[in-house]
């Protein structure tokens, strides 16, 4: 059949499921919203498009990995006397799909464990004389319930195929879907005879370099949603609707840089070996029909353009300027070990006087050895020793104090005060669900003040911010030590802090309160070094706006000092330096 044109988002969603029904080991889906009607009815037909009887199974984001691969069936080992094995949901869920609810707060295991098993998946290994296979073929549906800048883990969305929002869709957008199980297995078995032309790939490739993405897997991805298009129509080739549909799916959303326009000059094509006339392709073999290979990369490219999303440039600056360190500690709100409170991450062996006891982990421990110590001990019983206890473990999320250090001295003061007083506004916001602080430190004349010690309070907030004084000189040294302190008590009553440093980076007074700028920036940057021996994350943004041109800037000079991240904002916008401080402590 004719795969028909999406009129609607839903449509375009429903459309994505038939193509994941088709391929789903190849083709893993990321659905973003929140739970809905929409959501719902496309997991409905993703049901009712998987072949008949193929499991459709939903698992949460904190399993445990003996629920995720399978572990100790212990009431059968009990009875038994002997270890019995249980599948997991891997094993469950071959042939068909696994929900994965809740994606963006799986953990970085969790993830590593479906991303192994995506990758392995149908691939057989014969080494001295054993056969490895993995355990299930499976597609992945990740729902992504994150609000803002919350993504599931890279690790997953590297190995997604296609990425749908589903958070603009109206109940009364929802239809059914265009394609019958029946279209979906013919396609199923089509799927793999689909002529791909040399050009198709060419194109492909041609947009992802376009784009900047760098990533092979989501050529391949593209190249594979394009085969299973064409399989939906019963198509024998691929033809520029196929290629276009897996642009947009598969690339666009991955694109960390904008395309050129249409009116920009496009690179030229490498020089071509000139042919002899052995060479030269018999007239039967020549297309007379068909775009060459610049107009189809353009078709491919112009798709891709087109369903790039409209803030692309503003979410791209933001994403760079907040990599989060790499060190543990530096991370905001780091997780720590707990014995008593946090999330459950497992048991360990110990004594019930060191934690919680786990009962199952403890049963599961003594099961294999029934058979042994019943024949020791009498039968009908359950013979438990101290080597089998095992002591729950739990993962306690520390709380974060957001550390503003902003500049009020200068001409600028108005400026980069108001965008302090929005951007703690913006984040006191969050803060009830984030359970995270906001303090502030500004510094101006000669000396620096905690303005607002850590707090929560929105109302306290607003009434140190209301009255908040600028002018006078630029004492950065002393704003940078100041906002040190403030960060090692923080980090003394066991909570992360996270700095955000305000500056013009023009430093004129030195740390002992003398004019003069050489000195100034000098006790700057020592102390931008000592702050950088704390091990945290930090965002340096400059709000020097347009003027002299300095390479490096100040503030950039401070940032590379401090171990910061770099970000520059001229402009007075509470929102962008919410939306960096958030994209930068991961929430």
């Amino acid at each position: 059949m004719s795969a028909p044109t999406p009129a609607s988002p839903f449509a375009q969603a429903a459309l994505a499921c038939a193509l994941f029904a088709v391929d789903p080991v190849g083709l893993g889906v990321a659905l973003r919203g929140a739970p809905g009607e929409a959501r719902e009815a496309w997991l409905a037909t993703l049901a009712s498009l998987l072949p008949e009887g193929a499991p459709l199974r939903r698992i949460p984001a904190d399993i445990a990995d003996d629920r995720l691969i399978g572990g100790l069936d212990i009431a059968a080992t009990l009875a038994s006397g002997r270890a019995v094995a249980e599948p997991g949901a891997l094993p469950r869920a071959d042939g068909g799909a696994l929900v994965l609810s809740m994606a963006e707060r799986a953990s970085a295991g969790l993830a590593a464990r479906l991303a192994a098993a995506l990758d392995w998946q149908g691939v057989r290994i014969q080494r001295d004389g054993f056969s490895i296979a993995s355990p299930a073929r499976i597609g992945l549906v990740a729902l992504d319930e994150g609000i803002d800048d919350e993504r599931p883990p890279v690790a997953l969305i590297e190995r997604m195929a296609m990425f749908l929002d589903l958070s603009a869709i109206r109940a009364a957008d929802i239809a059914p879907s265009a394609f019958t199980r029946a279209d979906v297995a013919r396609a199923r078995t089509f799927v793999g005879r689909v002529d791909v032309p040399a050009k198709a790939v060419e194109a492909l490739v041609a947009a992802a370099d376009a784009m900047g993405v760098a990533s092979p897997r989501a050529t391949l991805f593209a190249l594979r949603l394009a085969r299973a298009h064409a399989a939906l129509r019963g198509a024998k080739t691929l033809s520029p609707d196929d290629l276009k549909l897996a642009a947009a799916l598969a690339l666009a959303p991955r694109a960390t840089r904008a395309p050129p326009s249409d009116g920009e000059s496009q690179p030229e094509p490498p020089p071509q070996e000139p042919q002899s006339p052995d060479d030269a392709p018999a007239p039967e073999d020549t297309p007379d029909s068909g775009p060459t290979q610049a107009e189809l990369n353009e078709i491919v490219l112009a798709a891709a353009r087109a369903a790039l999303p409209a803030d692309l440039l503003t979410r791209l600056e933001l994403e760079r300027a907040a990599k989060i360190r790499a060190a543990r500690d530096g991370k905001s709100g780091a997780s720590s070990a707990s014995k008593t409170r946090g999330r459950p991450i497992g048991a360990r062996s110990g004594s019930p006087r060191e934690g919680r006891l786990s009962l199952y982990a403890t049963l599961a421990a003594a099961a294999p050895w029934q058979r042994v110590r019943g024949a020791a001990l009498g039968q009908g019983r359950i013979h438990v020793r101290a080597e089998d206890f095992r002591i729950r473990r739990f993962q306690q999320k520390r709380g974060t104090t957001v550390l503003f250090a902003v500049d009020a001295s200068g001409s600028a003061a108005a400026q980069r005060l108001a965008e302090a007083k929005g951007a703690v506004e913006l984040l006191l916001a969050d803060c009830y669900v984030r359970r995270d602080s906001v303090a502030l430190v500004a510094f101006r004349s000669r000396a620096a003040e905690i303005i607002l010690p850590p707090t929560r309070s929105t109302a306290r907030a607003k009434k140190r911010l209301a009255g908040l004084p600028g002018g006078g000189g630029t004492p950065l040294a002393a704003g940078l030590d100041a906002t040190r302190t403030l960060a090692e008590r923080i980090l003394r009553k066991g909570e992360t802090p996270l700095i955000v440093l305000m500056t013009d980076g023009r430093a004129n007074i030195a740390g002992d309160g003398s004019p003069g700028r050489e000195k100034a920036m000098e006790d700057a940057l020592l102390a931008a070094r000592r702050m950088r021996a704390l091990g945290i994350a930090m965002l340096a943004i400059d709000t020097s706006g347009p003027g002299r041109a300095e390479s490096p800037p100040p503030t950039q000079r401070v940032a590379q000092a401090m171990g910061a991240s770099y970000i520059k904002l001229p402009v007075a916008d509470a929102g962008r330096v919410n939306a960096a401080v958030r994209a930068m402590s991961g929430r």
